[in-house]
This record gives structure tokens, sequence and C-alpha cells, in this order.
């Protein structure tokens, strides 16, 4: 990853990219603004590397919370299941995924629950798996296959806040800006374990020619389109 320095960086950017395309003036404003948030980007990468194993079942929960329900609302019904010791106590989740009205509500929560429900009886066995390899795409495939809730997405997600890298988080927020960067040309309108495979590897290769990590822009275009770096 180069290193930047405040003072030039518009002038220490390279003029192409490493395919020896010129970077259109759109990419070079992103390369200047990532600078500005790359600290703050590196550091939560560097914290998700740092959650610890006791804390995996709660990341789970977390992203199986995520679809179509806004990071804040997932991040606070997780809270509200902590605080209630899902993690040891037989209840079902679904009054507290409901909400107060309060921008906690959780979309689907009745089927959310029941994916909650059966990680929790089945997380001994995720947790083996997990710790059986290093092959972040044989894992995600393995969570995909085996657990109810996760799609691709989802598995990238929880693979990625539990230390993972190497797979990229392709939600609407991404999506959105591989068109407005011309990386495809629109937003799929369904998406095929093979369809996700394919747009992640352009993504990939976009980040490598900006000469970034994929989970730096991953990171960074998605605080670009929220406002904030949560998880």
């Amino acid at each position: 990853m180069p290193k930047f320095s405040n003072s030039s960086f518009a002038e220490m950017l390279p003029e192409r990219d490493a395919h020896g395309r010129e970077h259109p003036a759109s990419t070079r404003e992103l390369l200047i603004e990532f600078e500005l948030r790359a600290p703050a980007i590196r550091k939560r990468l560097q914290e998700f590397s740092a959650v610890p194993a006791s804390e995996y079942f709660h990341e789970l929960l977390y992203c199986l919370l995520t679809p179509q329900t806004s990071a804040v609302a997932c991040a606070a019904g997780v809270e509200k299941l902590r605080e209630q010791g899902f993690a040891f106590r037989d209840f079902d989740p679904e009054p507290l995924l409901r909400g107060t009205g309060k921008g906690d509500y959780i979309r689907f929560h009745r089927t959310k629950s029941r994916n909650l429900l059966e990680a929790k009886l089945r997380f001994a066995e995720i947790e083996k798996e997990l710790n059986s390899s290093d092959d972040v795409a044989r894992l995600r495939l393995w969570l995909v296959e085996n657990v109810k809730g996760l799609g691709m997405k989802e598995a990238s997600h929880f693979l990625r806040n539990t230390g993972r890298t190497g797979v990229v988080i392709l939600d609407r927020h991404i999506l959105r800006n591989m068109v407005r960067y011309s990386v495809i040309e629109s937003v799929p309108k369904s998406m095929t374990p093979g369809r996700y495979l394919d747009l992640e590897r352009r993504f990939k290769e976009f980040a490598r020619a900006l000469g970034m990590l994929p989970d730096e822009l991953d990171l960074f275009w998605w605080s670009q389109e929220t406002g904030f770096i949560l998880k």
C-alpha cells in the first residue's frame, strides 16, 4: 500500500492505474478523499482482526439481522439480545427484534428470529468449522450452505467482522459505487453465488488498480454512503 503525504497527495497520485490507463478526475478525487479517511478505516479493520472468538456468536447474530435493515438497528438488536443473555438463555427473540420504533426495528423479524434460534443451536458446529480452516472462500461457501439466513453478502460480512480478509461485502452501497465508477454497468436485480463471485473479482481488480486493499475500498465506500464507519 503506498504511503501518502498530506501536503502533496494530489501531486503524488499516479497519472495511470496499474493497467496503464489514465485515472479519470473522479477516481483521483476518490483517492484524495480516501487518504483523509484512511487512518480511521485502517483502525477499524485492525479492530476486526482483534475481535476475540468469544464475540463470534454476537457477530453472527448481527450479520443474520442485516438484510434490509440498517446497521444501527442491527447493532441495537444485538445489544438487546446480549443484555437479555440470548447466548445462554432460552427465549424467543422476536419481541426484541420488533423494536420500540426508535430506529431499532428489524425487518422480517419473524423469519430472522427463527434463523437466530437455529444458529444458536448449531453454533458449536459453526465455531468448529471456523477454527478448521483459513481458506476464506471455502469458509464462506460452507456458511452459505449450512447457516440459514446467510447469503454470500452476509457470510462475507461475518467473516470480515471476525478478522478474515479477502472477501467483499457487496451490499447496495458498494454496488451503486461500482456503477458510478464504471466497474459494472448496472446494479443486478438478482444475485446468484456465481454472479457474486464475478462482481467480487471486478471489485478487487478495481481496488488493485487504485493501489488499495479491497477491504479498505469496501469500508471506504460504505462509509461514504452512510456517513460513518461502523461494521
